[in-house]
């Protein structure tokens, strides 16, 4: 008996974009170019027509419209992609003229998280967007056949699928709604725990694909998944971080960003997007070697200032600069750091940077505990940075790195400080 291996065709996909003028539609149509590959699609060709507006029934002109049609024949397309929000009436003019299923840049997104998402919270979260954008966009034979009042003459033969439909997704919205409810108290709990510990937490936030995940794990060797394709990491990571002061900082690395984020997706990982709103410092990591740096770290900062993160020192990390021929990678100033993620060059910059803004002065000191104050050896290592600590005949010498408020306990211990 022979066995036949069989792999899943790639969908072959048009992908079409109207130019109104009120963004970049080509840099648009270059990344759906990406999602599209990242979702596992074979974009072929792409098709852009400028309009004042996009056609209410059919998203493109009539014209282009059957030249779609027959470049679908001819390219053997399966998926139709449009850069733009479609409404259910464009969907099945698109799907019944070329005779291909049609979705838009919405659902394309959509799609790519849920292949993404591991974690239950991701999950949830992925669900709760999907069907917030499924919702309007039901189609059944309206109120045709739907229960119309009370009294002879009005009554219809019950609830029509598509009512059925509607209430089912309802009630699994709030069910999801409940769920990630508790994700987000849990949450909550864990940061005001990590708040009351003293822990000091640095979000690593930018545009998706910008090397996050490669930078997570060479400062931390997280194992967390890096790909040269947007939206390969999807679930925030949580890893401890040793900074030269000796401070340990929680690293978080969190869902990567693109231009025109519909705001379902916003809302629904809106817990995820916290981490970066609390934290004490935000590191926004910019691929450097990509034409649209300066967009990519725009869509970033504008997000970060709707999240109401203008007082968290941002700084901003050109990262991928091996990419970039006679560029000196490292330290720019306080706020601005080169580096390349994929080579450990400039990190030991970007780790200097990150020390200078931290939320708390930070001391390196030497002291000379008595034995009869040995109890504060064991508080130095719970809300501290315990450097060395040596038995002598004088006492305990201890080196740390301590905040303000344990400064002012061991004052009187202190033989040697120090401003980091």
């Amino acid at each position: 008996m022979a066995l036949i291996e069989t792999k899943e065709k790639a969908d072959r996909a048009l992908l079409v974009s109207v130019d109104t003028g009120r963004f970049d539609a080509q840099a648009s149509l270059d990344e759906l170019w990406e999602l599209c590959e990242s979702a596992g699609a074979e974009p072929v060709l792409t098709v852009l027509q400028k309009l004042d507006r996009a056609e209410g029934a059919t998203f493109v002109g009539s014209g282009k419209l059957m030249e779609m049609k027959e470049l679908c024949k001819s390219y053997e397309i399966d998926l139709i992609i449009c850069d733009s929000e479609l409404t259910p009436t464009q969907i099945k003019t698109l799907e019944r003229e070329c005779d291909v299923r049609t979705i838009d840049r919405t659902t394309l997104i959509l799609d790519i998280f849920a292949l993404r998402a591991k974690s239950r919270e991701g999950k949830l979260q992925v669900e709760l967007a999907q069907l917030k954008h499924l919702l309007p966009r039901l189609t059944g034979k309206g109120i045709a056949l739907s229960r119309l009042g009370g009294g002879i003459g009005t009554r219809g033969p019950g609830e029509t699928k598509l009512e059925t439909d509607r209430r089912h997704i309802h009630r699994r919205m709030e069910t999801l709604k409940a769920q990630l409810g508790d994700v987000e108290n849990h949450r909550q709990r864990l940061r005001e725990r990590r708040k009351k510990d003293g822990v000091i937490t640095v979000a690593i936030v930018g545009y998706t694909n910008a090397g996050k995940s490669t930078l997570m794990n060479y400062l931390t060797d997280a194992g967390v998944l890096a790909q040269d394709k947007l939206f390969a990491t999807l679930d925030p990571t949580s890893r401890a971080l040793k900074l030269p002061s000796g401070v340990s900082v929680m690293l978080i690395d969190t869902v990567g960003l693109v231009r025109r984020l519909p705001h379902g997706l916003v809302e629904a990982f809106k817990s995820t997007l916290e981490e970066a709103a609390l934290s004490d410092v935000i590191l926004n990591v910019c691929d450097a070697s990509s034409p649209e740096a300066s967009v990519h770290m725009k869509v970033t900062a504008d997000l970060l200032s709707e999240l109401g993160c203008g007082d968290t020192p941002i700084i901003n990390v050109f990262n991928k600069c091996d990419k970039l021929d006679g560029l000196e990678i490292g330290l720019d100033d306080s706020r601005n750091v080169h580096i390349s993620a994929k080579t450990g060059k400039g990190i030991e910059s970007l780790l200097n940077v990150i020390d200078k803004n931290l939320p708390i002065r930070i001391k390196k000191v030497k002291l000379l505990l008595p034995f009869s104050k040995a109890g504060l050896s064991n508080e130095i290592r719970k809300t501290a940075t315990l450097l060395s600590e040596n038995y002598t005949e004088k006492g305990i010498e201890i080196e740390a790195v301590i905040d303000d408020e344990m400064y002012r306990k061991l004052r009187d211990f202190i033989i040697e400080n120090s401003d980091l």
